[in-house]
């Protein structure tokens, strides 16, 4: 059975900045109160006018990774894209992406677990690389978060902490076993889904009640219970740690880098202080780019990675937590 090792690395990131000074001219709020209860100082959002959507963001970063990897586009055997903003309803962006890098005509499959998309969806790559069914397989992770926000005071619970991007990697066949993707672990908790959520549309609310709805829908916002994630986000990303850790046989001391999913500085700075990690041992950059969900991970791996941040033979842990309940954890050898 082979392993698989990250070979190539890409991001992309929309050039429009916005700062929560720019914020607080569309709804009551300030920099000091985003900063205090997130961390963030700006983000990314896609400026109106230009064509930059997730499956066009998905497709800048890989050229990226493709062209780092050293390979060229037909060398790759599969596509795995994860997002919770799709260009459409249906089809996934991972047919898109075939298209516009005009691929042959090679599988792709969407992976929708919002936070941890970008986890599973190397966790689903890592297992088709194990098994010997593919070579070198392209992950995806973007979001277009910015045109589904209500940007009132309404909304600011939310609206503040989202930002537009992407980042993807090349996944490849490793056949010594110490090195790449060591382990992945996945899980969920349905019952929590309500919590964090985007009730719209959906199959209780469709064709025939947009159509009927003369009123404004609120439904079509995202919804988040703060207070209630950040609680089971700080035990769940704990655990999934330890559970890789342990199964790998190390000890936390052997974590080189953590890359936590960047959803709120203040959870990745409780996860450092559970962990007695040094600042150089934690990689965040929620400051520049706010919460980009499934793009998260992969954007700042890319970052710590073009930082020098990441040296040979470093054990990196990726690990995220959020709506579904869903959480994940990766350990690498690089």
């Amino acid at each position: 059975m082979y392993n698989s090792k990250i070979i190539g690395l890409g991001k992309y990131l929309p050039n429009n900045v916005v700062t929560n000074d720019d914020l607080s001219k569309l709804m009551d709020t300030n920099d000091e109160w985003i900063q205090e209860r997130t961390g963030i100082k700006e983000r990314r959002w896609i400026k109106a006018g230009t064509n930059d959507t997730s499956a066009i963001m998905g497709a800048k970063a890989a050229r990226i990774a493709i062209e780092r990897s050293g390979l060229t586009k037909d060398a790759i055997d599969f596509i795995v894209f994860a997002t919770l903003s799709p260009d459409y309803y249906f089809p996934g962006c991972g047919v898109q992406i075939q298209d516009l890098l005009e691929m042959p005509t090679i599988g792709a499959l969407d992976v929708r677990n919002q936070c941890s998309g970008f986890i599973y969806a190397i966790s689903v790559a890592d297992q088709f690389i194990k098994t010997g069914m593919y070579k070198n397989i392209l992950v995806i992770g973007s979001e277009y978060h910015s045109n589904g926000l209500d940007k009132t005071t309404r909304g600011r619970g939310v609206s503040v902490i989202f930002g537009d991007g992407a980042g993807a990697c090349v996944l490849s066949r490793e056949e010594d076993n110490t090195k790449g993707i060591l382990s992945t672990h996945l899980h969920s908790e349905g019952k929590y889904a309500d919590k964090l959520m985007v009730a719209s549309p959906s199959i209780a609310h469709w064709v025939p009640e947009i159509l009927a709805s003369e009123e404004e829908d609120t439904s079509y916002f995202p919804y988040m219970d703060g207070t209630f994630v950040f609680k089971h986000a700080v035990v769940r990303f704990s655990e999934v740690i330890m559970e890789g850790l342990i199964k790998n046989g190390l000890q936390k001391e052997a974590i080189d880098l953590l890359i936590p999913h960047q959803a709120n500085l203040r959870i990745a700075q409780f996860i450092q202080k559970k962990f007695a990690l040094r600042d150089d041992q934690v990689f965040n950059n929620i400051m520049k780019y706010g919460n980009t969900t499934a793009a998260s991970v992969i954007i700042a791996l890319t970052e710590a990675w073009e930082e020098d941040k990441i040296k040979e033979g470093d054990h990196v842990v990726l690990a995220a937590f959020g709506s579904g309940f869903t959480w994940a954890s990766a350990i690498i050898k690089w």
